[in-house]
Formats: C-alpha cells, structure tokens, sequence
C-alpha cells in the first residue's frame, strides 16, 4: 500500500520532471526562416510572457527539489521536531499554494501571448507569428501541456499538504489543536 507521504514525493518528482521540460522546451525552441530576403529568428524572448515563464517554472522546479529534501531531512528527525511541526507544516501549505498560483498563471499568461501569435491582432498591426513558424509554435503548444501538467500536479501537492496541516486540528473546535 502507498501512503501519504510516498504519494507527495512521486507528486514532487514528477511536478519537477515536468517543469523542468516545459522550461527547456521553451528556453531552448528557436527557428530561423528567411522573411523578404532576411533571416528571422523566432526565440522566446520574442514573447516576453514566455521569458517569464521560463524563469517560474525554474523557480517552482527548485522548490519542488527544496521541498524533497526538506521531506528527507524532516524524516530523520522526526522525533525532534514535533514542537515546530505545526508552524513547518504552515510555512509549506503557504508557499505549497504560491507556488501553485504563480505557475498556474504563468502559464495561462504565456498561452494567451501564444494564441495572440497564431490569430495575430489587426488592430495593433501584429501579424499571425504561426504562419511562418510552425516548428516554433507547435514546440511552445507543448511546452505549454507540460506546463499545465505541472500545475495540476503542483494543485495535487497543495491539497496533500492542506490535509496534513488540518488533520492535526480538533473537528469540533475551529482552528484548536488535537490532543494526542
């Protein structure tokens, strides 16, 4: 039988994994095609909300790895920390939630700069991106699926670390330790 703990870890492994890739395929994808006689080369810089993106995901990635380390660490002294574990168990749901919003909007605000650059917006003379570079644009669309991978599994996370924050308060008393 799995428990909780093994859950969290193979939750974090895999956040990690995908926040990783989707960091990668962004920073990394970049096409140059001859445009009127002038190579132009389509980066993610071209979009600044990929450039965030790529700095989130690499930020949420290394506190996936903090967070691993914290669990091993935490779990050879077990016994000693029983006294901080409530306030530790905070400070993770907290940032567990941070960390899960901001890569959450991070995304979403790279997919909306990214569906600008395939229908293009006439009003402000930006032409349709995705038209010229296919290549670029169908390796930012998965990137993009890895990244929204990432934030479901980093909400999974969250609701792990929420349960075991509030199993240690009394049901019948708001916000009341349990006595053990």
């Amino acid at each position: 039988m799995v428990g909780i703990a093994q859950v969290n870890v193979y939750l974090r492994v895999s956040a990690v994994l995908s926040l990783v890739l989707t960091a990668c395929l962004v920073s990394l994808d970049t096409q140059t095609k001859i445009v009127f006689f002038t190579a132009r080369k389509a980066t993610y810089r071209d979009l600044k909300a990929l450039g965030i993106l790529v700095y989130v995901d690499s930020a949420a990635a290394g506190y996936n790895l903090l967070q691993l380390c914290k669990g091993l660490i935490s779990a050879r002294f077990e016994g000693n920390l029983k006294g901080a574990y409530i306030s530790i168990s905070w400070i993770g749901f907290l940032l567990d939630q941070l960390a899960a919003y901001i890569t959450f909007a991070a995304n979403s605000a790279a997919l909306e700069a990214s569906v600008l650059a395939i229908t293009g917006a006439e009003e402000f003379q930006w032409m349709k991106l995705c038209n010229t570079f296919t290549r670029f644009c169908f390796q930012i669309g998965g990137a993009l699926f890895c990244g929204y991978v990432a934030s479901i599994l980093m909400a999974l996370i969250s609701f792990i670390s929420a349960y075991n924050l509030f199993r240690n308060y009394s049901p019948k008393r708001f916000l009341h330790l349990e006595k053990t």
